[in-house]
């Protein structure tokens, strides 16, 4: 093991020749496959020995430096031990584009160390560089470059900085497969096509470690140790093999991680004494916690580097509640949050957490039949256990033991008479942060059929290990199985969606696996016994990390209605979009007559184009792709025309209002008000929409507002409003017109007068928007009745416009026959001039000369305040 130094030797491999030389290393007591891997490499410096690292030796205990190492010597100068090697230049190491389709590998073992407390004459630095590639720490980041100048191109990958523990950093490089970085044994980070690169930061390094050129650059404070160099590039077995030859370990169980580089002998007790300098420096390092990423790396270093030495109970507990309080402080700093949206960020902080309490109850020294150690933190409660199944007393092993949710095993499960560890652990929070869990990434078959339906957390997360594992029954109807009874912990938006009658709620017995070197949640082996909404109660025939996870799925109808439904619309839409625009030319054609030009006609006129547009555009978003640019424009388009037909139905309830119950405001006034109110406050509320929520218009399942997110309600809470408000006047109009048809049938006696109130209402349905009522009603599956007269009356709206206002007016009709009645007298030119002006007091009935004809275009109801004007309906 050598510390960096940055001597500036640019052709050399150097090093700071510390206390200890290059010691003869000690025999080897047993044959590893890792070591045959190692006997293929072209270089190798094995270093300093380093406790827990072993290095490669013959029989006789010489260092074989002349059977893999190819022109390497070592030379002592004025304490300093520098590696030369000849014959560079026709090395890979110096260009990997000489290596061939072999590829090239370099490995060592390495720790930071942090930066020095204070100046010394050659700052520490740590990186290796050659003119070919480049290893460095850096801003808790650690990155590898390499550089192939045969065709310019670099590769550049980064991976988890080692921290204060030893952790083995190897790459390889292929020119076919790109650069692969290995940390631990396991691939970490890859680079397969690289980029073209014409600069490369250092063009005359050899192979340095440490480097005066970039002093500024602040590279953390390293050792390295066992340097070596195969000019091919290694399969993932080769790197997995030699990493447990290096750190001693034989063999490894297929669903446990290495927790350590030492392994003493079986008989042999150690000292304790080895976690204390762990603690401490967990310790110290949570009081600079600031990004949650940067922070699991390195709990994830720790938890790998952790020595294979026996704990005291007292040493164990302090280093548990240590740990726990570290990943504590994670959950609290203010980026949590935000980064928490990243399940497997959240995923790998558990998983770190089982390797440690793993850890700690495998080494715990047990003086005594069984040992426990139990206690509570901020993240969670636990329990570390360990014992002889035969001193256990009771029907079954429960954690915890008080509460409502619980892991209970039979006692008959433990079969085993050797030692058995038990961990523990109920966490408190942990379930705020797994939500949003797609139902694709999962291993549970039953919600990935919903896709777009995503699931979460319903419960507290809960975990239990045991070692060896209990002897369960692998059928779900037999016995022994584990229960696990979790009670449901629900957000309000969780309870309010799991009690709408709109959906259907899925409960789903879930755990952890972590088995494929990730954590996917899956329900392989648990069955749902029993539960409600508020608690469930499964049956697993292993044990790990459990939790209830909920999928909400909003009902559909059958494929008929669908089918049947969306028929209606094409055609209602299709039929309205010709009406309107038949509505739109008539009143266009008949704007000089002074009937059609008054203010009622003008508002009847907006809303038709308002509601036009909108239809035709929805007709367009039936062929759109959601998720795409088009589609979300025509969102945004939808939302404002939708918006501005809902703002005129309501001027012409407000209108209404102004000329039959009670007259406020001049017509100039309100001519303003009303183009404010229908074109001017839509605008307004999608701007705000807008910039508030973008990703939030057709990136569902329809190019139209997202109900997940909430959008919706800047549709939903205007049109609400707009119904609420024109049913009100609806009300009180029909109460008018009902009163005066009362008064005239006991006057007249005739019965034909009651008929006007019905025609009224008939008449102000479609202006009013007062039939999406029934898209109120139409909420379920159930209501399918509603829904079709929804679709019917609301596809149709244009269509009634057009009908009611234009076709069976009797003022369109007799402005049209007037119309005809001009077109008919100008082809003639002799009748030109002889032709009379006509005014709507002639259509009306009122006598020439009683009152003027000369009215503005905006026909003043106000000079008929003193009576009931019916005119409109």
């Amino acid at each position: 093991m050598k510390r960096l130094c940055c001597w500036g030797w640019p052709s050399w491999l150097l090093f700071l020749h510390c206390a200890a030389q290059v010691r003869p290393a000690l025999s080897r007591s047993q044959a590893h496959p890792g070591f045959e891997v190692l006997l293929t490499a072209s270089h190798y410096w094995p270093l300093e020995h380093v406790d827990g690292i072993h290095e490669l030796q013959e029989t006789a205990g010489d260092i074989v430096e002349g059977k893999v190492n190819k022109g390497i010597y070592l030379k002592e100068e004025k304490g300093v031990t520098l590696l030369y090697y000849g014959k560079y230049k026709t090395s890979c190491l110096s260009n990997p584009a000489q290596c061939g389709p072999d590829g090239v590998t370099f490995s060592f073992f390495w720790k930071t160390q942090g930066e020095p407390s204070r100046p010394t004459p050659s700052a520490y630095v740590g990186q290796v560089i050659s003119d070919g590639f480049k290893v460095c720490s850096r801003g808790g980041k650690g990155s590898v470059e390499l550089y192939t100048r045969d065709n310019s191109m670099t590769w550049e990958a980064t991976f988890s900085p080692p921290g204060p523990y030893w952790t083995h950093v190897l790459f390889t490089w292929k020119p076919k497969e790109g650069l692969k970085v290995y940390v631990n044994g396991t691939l970490s980070t890859a680079d397969p096509s690289g980029k073209v690169s014409h600069a490369y930061g250092e063009p005359s390094v050899n192979l340095v470690i440490g480097s005066e050129q970039d002093q500024t650059g602040r590279y953390e404070n390293g050792a390295f140790d066992e340097f070596i160099i195969w000019e091919r590039a290694l399969t993932p077995d080769e790197v997995a093999m030699y990493f447990r030859a290096a750190i001693g370990k034989h063999i490894w169980p297929s669903s446990t991680a290495p927790s350590s580089f030492v392994t003493p002998a079986a008989s042999t007790l150690m000292p304790t004494n080895a976690y204390h300098p762990i603690i401490t420096n967990l310790t110290e390092e949570r009081k600079h916690f600031q990004s949650p990423g940067i922070v699991l790396n390195y709990l994830q270093n720790m938890s790998l580097s952790l020595p294979d030495r026996s704990l005291s109970e007292e040493t164990a507990r302090n280093l548990t509640e240590t740990f726990l309080k570290t990943v504590g402080e994670v959950l609290l700093l203010p980026s949590w949050t935000a980064v928490s949206e990243d399940n497997d960020l959240v995923l790998g902080l558990i998983e770190t957490v089982d390797v440690v309490m793993g850890h700690i109850a495998s080494n715990l020294d047990a003086n005594e039949p069984q040992v426990a150690i139990v206690g509570s933190s901020s993240v969670a409660e636990f329990s570390v256990t360990k014992l002889l199944p035969k001193t256990m007393n009771s029907s079954h092993y429960r954690f915890p033991a008080q509460g409502h949710s619980y892991i209970e095993i039979p006692h008959e499960a433990f079969r085993s008479q050797a030692w058995t560890t038990i961990v523990g652990l109920f966490y408190h929070t942990m379930h705020r942060y797994l939500n949003n869990i797609q139902p694709e990434s999962t291993r549970i078959a039953e919600a990935a059929t919903y896709r777009g339906c995503p699931l979460s957390a319903a419960s507290y997360l809960i975990s239990l290990e045991v070692a060896p594992p209990p002897t369960l029954s692998q059928n779900l109807s037999g016995s022994p199985l584990i229960t696990v009874r979790l009670r449901h912990k629900l957000t309000s938006r969780q309870y309010l969606e799991a009690t709408n009658k709109t959906n259907h709620v899925f409960l789903y017995c879930a755990f952890l696996d972590f088995s494929s070197g990730e954590g996917v949640w899956s329900n392989q082996g648990c069955v749902l016994a029993e539960g409600t909404l508020s608690y469930s109660v499964c049956r697993c025939s292993h044990l790990t990390n459990f939790a209830i996870l909920m999928q909400v799925v909003p009902l559909q109808l059958t494929g008929g209605h669908q089918v049947a439904l969306s028929a209606i619309s094409y055609i209602g839409c299709s039929l309205s979009a010709l009406c309107l625009a038949v509505t739109l030319v008539t009143f266009a054609m008949l704007s000089s007559v002074s009937t059609i030009r008054n203010q009622r006609y003008h508002i009847h006129a907006n809303l038709s184009f308002a509601i036009l547009v909108a239809q035709v555009l929805l007709l367009v978003s039936f062929h759109c792709q959601p998720g795409t640019v088009p589609c979300q424009v025509l969102a945004m388009l939808l939302h404002y025309f939708f918006l501005s037909a809902f703002a005129w139905m309501l001027v012409e309830g407000l209108h209404l209002y102004s000329m039959v119950i009670k007259v406020f405001g001049s017509e100039d006034s309100k001519h303003r008000y009303y183009y404010g109110i229908g074109w001017g406050s839509p605008l307004l509320i999608c701007l705000i929409s807008v910039s508030c929520a973008m990703d939030s218009y057709g990136t569902t399942n329809n190019c139209w507002l997202s109900l997940q997110s909430g959008a919706i309600w800047a549709f939903v809470a205007p049109a609400l409003l707009v119904i609420v408000v024109n049913i009100g006047i609806l009300i009180a109009v029909t109460r008018v017109i009902s009163q005066i048809s009362a008064d005239n049938y006991k006057v007249h006696g005739d019965p034909s007068a009651f008929k006007l109130t019905a025609k009224a209402v008939a008449v102000l349905l479609p202006i009013l928007g007062t039939s999406w009522v029934f898209g109120v009603l139409a909420v379920n599956s159930e209501a399918v009745a509603f829904q079709y007269l929804f679709a019917i009356l609301n596809s149709l709206q244009g269509f009634f416009i057009f009908l009611f206002h234009c076709l069976l007016n009797s003022e369109v009709r007799a402005a049209f026959k007037h119309k005809t009645k001009v077109w008919s007298l100008t082809s003639s030119s002799s009748r030109t001039a002889n032709a009379k002006p006509f005014s709507s007091d002639v259509m009306n009935g009122t006598r020439p000369g009683t009152a003027s004809s000369k009215l503005s275009p905006w026909d003043r109801s106000s000079q008929s305040a003193h009576r009931i004007d019916l005119s409109p309906v």
